[in-house]
Parts: C-alpha cells; sequence; structure tokens
C-alpha cells in the first residue's frame, strides 16, 4: 500500500484525506498550525492519522506522494529534501483529477474568478447538469469525488494549484486575465507568474478547449503555436469589432453573432465593466458544454453576484454600501472603482507589492476620500493624499464611522482593499464579515 501524506489541514488537505483514505492508501495529514476542530473531529471519525502544531520530518519523509496546501511555498526546506528524496508532490486537484472521469472545467486569471466559476457552475446546475463546484471555492474537488462524485466538475484553479500538476487536463480551460500579483512566490518575475497561468493547458489535447482573454497583454505576449495549434482555441475579445468575433459589446448588450445570443445587462444583478469579460468566458464555456440559448438567459437571469465581491450589504440614508473584500490586489480594485462615482474608498491591509500609481487617474475621477484600514498605512497614504482626502484607521468600526461622517446621498462607501487581510483580519472573509456587521448596525 502506497504510503500518502497531505501537508495542510484547510479544506483542500481534509479534502485529500478523506479521498486517499477511501481509495485504501495509508494516508497521514500535518499542520503546522492548530487543526479546525470541525476538521480534527472529521479525521479522528474517518481513523486518519494526523498531527498539528508542528511536521514530524520522519513522517513525512516516508511518503511515497505529498498532496500540498496551495499556500505552502515549494521552496520550504521539508518540501527541498522530499524533492531530493525523489517523493512526487502533488496539488489536490492533481490527486482527484487522477481519480475521476468527470469532465472539467477550469478557471484561472488573476481577478474575476470566483465570479466566473461560480457563473458557469450555475448556469450549469440551473440546466439540470450533475455538476460540482470546487477548487479554490466551496468544498475541495478531492472532498466531493470522494464522498460524490459528479458528471461534470466546475474548478477555480489559482497559480499556486497549477504549480503541482502533473497530469491535470481540463477539457475546458478558461483564462480570464493575467496582471501582477503573488510575485514574492515567483522571484518577482512576472514572466514565471505567467508560465505558472499557462500551466492550465498544460496537458491539453485534441478536442480540449481552451477559451481566453485575446484582450490581455500578457497573454498575447505568452501564446504560441504549440498552444494555438493542439487544441480548440476561443479567443474572447470586446475590442475587437471583425465579423470573426465571438462576441460584441455595445455598452448595454453583449451580442453572440454565431449563435444568435443576446445579453441584456440590463436584466443581470452582475454590475460593473469587469463583468462583461466575465460573463463573455462564462457563456463561450458552457456553450462548449452544450448548453442552449434559452438555458443561458434563464441562467444569467437567477444568479445571484458571490459574497465579497461587490457585494451590495446596504443602503443607508440614500448611502450605498459595497463588500469588495476579496479584491486582494491593485487591478480587482480598479475594476470596483470603475463601477461607481462618489466613492468612499475604504482600503488596506497587508501590501504585496502594489503599484498604486495604476489607481490614480481613477481615484482622481471617481473617488470623493480614502480611508486607510490597516496596522500600517504609510504607502497607501502617501499614495494618494496629494489627489484626494485620506483618512488613517485601525479597526473597522473607526473606518465606518469616518466613513458614516463623509458620504452623503448618492454616495457609494467601497470596501476594496487592494491588499491582503492579515495584519487585522483572518482572511479576506472575515475582513467582509465585520465590513457586513458593522455596516448592520447603521441599520
Amino acid at each position: 500500500m502506497s504510503k500518502v501524506v497531505i501537508l495542510g489541514g484547510g479544506e483542500s488537505g481534509i479534502g485529500a484525506a478523506v479521498l486517499a483514505k477511501k481509495k485504501g492508501f495509508e494516508t497521514f495529514l500535518s499542520d503546522f498550525g492548530v487543526l479546525n476542530r470541525q476538521y480534527k473531529e472529521e479525521l479522528e471519525l474517518q481513523n486518519i492519522d494526523f498531527e498539528e502544531e508542528g511536521h514530524t520530518e520522519s513522517l513525512i519523509l516516508d511518503a511515497d506522494m505529498i498532496i500540498k496546501s496551495p499556500g505552502i511555498p515549494g521552496t520550504i526546506p521539508l518540501l527541498k529534501k522530499a524533492k531530493d528524496n525523489g517523493i512526487k508532490i502533488v496539488s489536490e486537484i492533481e490527486f482527484a483529477f487522477e481519480l475521476t472521469g468527470a469532465n472539467v472545467i477550469a478557471i484561472t486569471g488573476t481577478n474575476g474568478k470566483t465570479t466566473t466559476t461560480s457563473l458557469i457552475y450555475h448556469l450549469l446546475e440551473s440546466a439540470g447538469y450533475d455538476v460540482g463546484l470546487g477548487g479554490n471555492i466551496g468544498f475541495s474537488f478531492a472532498r466531493q469525488v470522494a464522498e460524490q462524485d459528479k458528471e461534470w466538475y466546475v474548478l477555480e484553479v489559482s497559480s499556486f494549484q497549477l504549480d503541482d500538476i502533473d497530469t491535470f487536463r481540463p477539457n475546458i480551460a478558461v483564462l480570464l486575465n493575467i496582471t501582477p500579483d503573488h510575485l514574492d512566490r515567483y522571484d518577482y518575475d512576472m514572466s514565471k507568474y505567467v508560465d505558472s497561468k499557462f500551466r492550465i493547458t498544460k496537458n491539453q489535447k485534441s478536442g480540449d478547449s481552451f477559451i481566453f482573454n485575446a484582450d490581455d497583454e500578457f497573454i498575447k505576449q505568452r501564446l504560441n503555436d504549440s498552444i494555438l495549434e493542439n487544441r480548440d482555441c476561443v479567443p474572447v475579445s470586446l475590442t475587437s469589432q471583425s465579423e470573426n468575433s465571438i462576441c460584441v459589446y455595445d455598452g448595454m448588450e453583449l451580442i453572440f453573432p454565431a449563435s444568435d445570443l443576446r445579453i441584456s445587462f440590463n436584466e443581470l444583478s452582475l454590475k460593473g465593466p469587469h463583468n462583461v469579460q466575465n460573463v463573455a468566458h462564462a457563456v463561450v464555456a458552457v456553450k462548449k458544454a452544450g448548453l442552449e440559448n434559452e438555458q443561458i438567459l434563464n441562467g444569467l437571469r437567477t444568479f445571484s453576484p458571490i459574497e465579497h465581491r461587490m457585494e451590495k450589504v446596504a443602503e443607508v440614508d440614500g448611502v450605498s454600501f459595497y463588500n469588495d473584500s476579496k479584491a486582494t490586489n491593485v487591478d480587482a480594485t480598479k475594476f470596483a472603482l470603475e463601477s461607481f462615482d462618489d466613492v468612499i474608498w475604504i482600503a488596506g491591509g497587508v501590501d504585496k507589492g502594489n503599484d498604486y500609481a495604476l489607481l490614480s487617474e481613477i481615484v482622481e475621477k471617481n473617488v470623493k476620500a480614502l480611508i486607510a484600514l490597516g496596522k500600517d498605512n504609510a504607502k497607501l497614504i502617501s499614495a494618494f493624499k496629494n489627489i484626494i482626502p485620506v483618512y488613517d484607521c485601525h479597526s473597522m468600526d473607526e473606518a465606518i464611522e469616518k466613513a458614516v461622517g463623509l458620504a452623503e446621498k448618492g454616495d457609494v462607501v467601497l470596501l476594496s482593499p487592494a491588499c491582503a487581510s492579515f495584519d487585522l483580519f483572518k482572511n479576506y472573509e472575515h475582513r467582509g464579515q465585520v465590513f457586513k456587521q458593522e455596516v448592520n448596525k447603521l441599520l
């Protein structure tokens, strides 16, 4: 019997452990931190051996395969030793893929992954498909393969997950965009990050589809004949006006000429120019999966925006409050700021090497004031203090109190941090939940 060691005890790791145990592997899970009580109880119920608050090297290096959490860099000394010992190191999506015969739609990109993944899943599910939602969202891919395998999976996949694939092959791959992010994991070399995103196409074959944003500069620069010739490639462009364009956007409607499909954004809950691209890619993907126009339109009308991504929380005395906590980089925040006029903007947290100059023009145009929220707001304040009024805050309740004092009827209070959350909050979800709690107190 082969021994599988799982490094990391989050949803991804627990799902991988459950699947490994079910398939008859000798299974051991190791987490450097403290395991969630619910996960610990699940491991005990499944008779899966585990440890927490540290890694026992001898137990880990005894593995035939290591399944590692995407958050663990492959450069840590323990994993270097494992590689030197010839131990195979894979991601949870790789492990689960090897143990299912399902069709897979995989979505990657720097921004818009969660919205597009959720939308594709909703369109398929509302059309009656036997489909699961996983990857970086919902229950892990491995858990679903273990507990109730599906005919289709829609997976949000990150560059970190793609770094540890070997055979993972999506039938339909979607690449939304590439902008600088997580460069600390890629030696601050943008080309390495771009290569990582393109690994989504690594194992695709003739008959598989690759849907990509043809307006994205980094994607256009990286495309080559080996990618374009070996699979069904569908460029999605909202700027091309040629007769061969897969879709056209006129400011009100997204039109797919070949299939006579017209989508009016007045009927949809998704707002903002960035969501036009997300919808366009999602529609092309579900068309490839076999959906008809009426099924797509019905699904689009019933889709609700996901939590923490341009989520309207409340309207209080004519002021709208939006939770965009998932915007953890400059480009994601730029999309949000472009969606509104008269913004009281709450931003800040753990800076990831951000170039805030990219936001200067839209901030000057659409933002009335910035509330910097974090333990150390010096860089954020310095970037915008000569453009708009900036206020320094160190807690969410303080930030909301300041926003309420500044906002006038018709304004938007927008939490769109452009930064990671780990200085004041557990993660972006926690940050968004605290924002919503403070806003709801106003009601």
